[in-house]
């Protein structure tokens, strides 16, 4: 059984900064890849930013030097530092344990003045 839960997510202003962390079930984390997602009301799912088992990053284009992801595989958690948030931030935040089927149920955030 996996479980993943996010955390972190609120209502921030444009420019300002979060950060979301995702606490991962089971002794198999540090052996994939994670990755963030997110999901504004009325568009499709999108790829964010993923970090495999040996640490290379990457990111979309949209959040590219502005947002970070890390890992802690003695904590089995993922995070995610987003800087300089725009209004366009604003979204579901979703993380995934290796490309698979699994989700845990989001965090929001929200950048407005």
């Amino acid at each position: 059984q996996v479980q993943l839960v996010e955390s972190g997510g609120g209502l921030v202003q444009p420019g300002g900064s979060l950060r979301l962390s995702c606490a991962a079930s089971g002794s198999i984390f540090r052996l994939v890849a994670m990755g963030w997602y997110r999901q504004a009301p009325g568009k499709q799912r999108e790829l964010v930013a993923t970090i495999t088992s040996g640490g290379s990053t990457g990111y979309a284009d949209s959040v590219k030097g502005r947002f970070t992801i890390s890992r802690d595989n003695d904590k089995n958690t993922v995070y995610l530092q987003m800087n300089s948030l725009k209004p366009e931030d604003t979204a579901v935040y979703y993380c995934n344990l290796g490309g698979g089927p699994y989700w845990g149920q989001g965090t929001q955030v929200t950048v407005s003045s």
